[in-house]
């Protein structure tokens, strides 16, 4: 199909005789057609990036968009701006497919399309025009049959990562009749966190190395808190801070709140061998790019820095019914990496040590010896805290990780135990401590 593609491009490419590209509705690059000569006017510098990060920014996006093509049913003209690395004018051809954009072609104009009419207010479109929106129809069909064929392969996919284990069976063996074939190698999931959903959406897959399938979870459905031994897993939820010891509670536990999470995105990869990684974390970070990674969401936390988006790598699996364990490790990375930059932005479910453990917790309001710590407020005693732990309780260390003086650091700790009650050279005391701060931010 991605021939499909090209042929087309070079139809209107030689229909207007013009170089052309093909992007789609997030400006990833599909296609582009070859120009002759060796003038590198020809290339303007968001051309060229285009083509050799295979996506133009977001920047880029934004600035394009601004002149209406997602709403565009025709042909429109964009004038060059050199500001914005935008060199030559464009002429772009929307794709569109039963009233749905589904990319966008690109004409590079060097001043000898300046007297092309594209039609609009009662004027007809010059024929070359006309000629090259077919195609761009064409390319239209095309993108929203793979965009179907990837939402049936989606669909299966989720069904199969919300499974109970009764169901697991019946749910691979579907994906597997979608897939067409058993896959004859490792399979691992991938999650992207968050992940923004637009209503009614359908795109088609990136075409990279190894990328089965991909489906969005909701956020009531993508917790990572489920079981990761074939167990039923439990009503997703976000993660908790443990409780503290019976004698120095002061209130009853609230109970579970729900958790504020966009959506998320699990892609399926197929790798070389249980070793090799490297397809999936191309995978990651290429999902990492898309305008879509984020979801709108702002990072929040208790006096450490999140990030707003970050992928993660659960661990590959012989049997698609065993995906939905390695979905879970995933989500669980994805969000620890979130938590604790350092991880991130791809964190794999081997590397993230304690995370393992906390974000399998089940939920809860922090507990009530802690949550004066946690108000913004108090967000540098919270980071002082949690360095000091972070460095084993180990003075010097923590210090000099903070930039700050030995005796400042004492006297931030001495505020953080009259602020929870908590004796910091007790052992349990740190571990409640520790633990609170780790689970708050994810």
């Amino acid at each position: 199909m991605r021939g499909d593609y090209q042929q087309l491009v070079d139809e209107i490419s030689a229909a207007l005789g013009a170089p052309a590209t093909l992007e789609d509705r997030d400006f990833g690059l599909i296609a582009f057609g070859a120009h002759e000569g060796d003038d590198d006017l020809v290339m303007d510098p968001v051309r060229t990036r285009s083509i050799l990060q295979r996506r133009s920014t977001a920047a880029v996006r934004a600035w394009f968009e601004a002149f209406g093509i997602a709403r565009a049913t025709t042909a429109l003209r964009i004038p060059p701006d050199p500001a914005a690395g935008v060199f030559k004018g464009r002429i772009c051809l929307p794709v569109r497919h039963r009233g749905i954009v589904h990319g966008y072609v690109w004409l590079l104009d060097d001043g000898h399309l300046t007297d092309l009419e594209l039609g609009g207010g009662g004027t007809p479109p010059d024929p070359r025009i006309e000629q090259a929106m077919e195609s761009a129809a064409g390319i239209g069909a095309l993108l929203a049959a793979e965009a179907r064929a990837g939402a049936e392969l989606g669909d299966l996919l989720r069904a199969l990562l919300l499974s109970r284990p009764g169901e697991r069976s019946s749910a691979a063996a579907a994906l597997r009749d979608g897939l067409r074939s058993a896959p004859d190698a490792p399979l691992m999931v991938v999650a992207v966190t968050p992940w923004d959903v637009p209503e009614a959406d359908q795109a088609p897959l990136p075409n990279l190395p190894g990328l089965l399938a991909a489906c969005t979870l909701p956020a009531a459905n993508a917790s990572a808190n489920g079981s990761t031994n074939g167990a039923e897993a439990p009503r997703p939820t976000p993660s908790a801070v443990p409780s503290a010891p019976a004698a120095r509670r002061t209130t009853p536990a609230p109970p579970p709140r729900a958790t504020a999470d966009a959506p998320s995105l699990a892609a399926l990869v197929r790798l070389r061998s249980p070793s090799s990684l490297a397809a999936a974390h191309t995978v990651a970070e290429h999902l990492l790019r898309s305008p879509r990674a984020g979801g709108g969401l702002a990072p929040s936390g208790a006096g450490s820095p999140t990030l707003p988006v970050a992928a993660g790598l659960g661990t590959p699996v012989r049997e698609l019914a065993g995906l939905p364990t390695t979905w879970h490790e995933a989500l669980a990375a994805a969000r620890a990496a979130r938590a604790e930059p350092r991880l991130g932005p791809v964190a794999e479910w081997a590397a993230i040590g304690s995370y393992r453990l906390l974000t399998g917790l089940p939920s809860a309001e922090p507990d009530s010896t802690v949550r004066p710590l946690l108000a913004p407020a108090h967000s540098e005693l919270a980071r002082t805290a949690e360095v000091f732990l972070d460095c084993a309780g180990q003075a010097g260390r923590a210090a000099q990780a903070l930039g700050i003086h030995r005796q400042t650091l004492y006297y931030r700790l001495g505020r953080v135990e009259k602020l929870t009650g908590l004796d910091l050279d007790e052992g349990g005391d740190r571990l409640l401590l520790h633990m609170a701060l780790k689970t708050a931010r994810l």
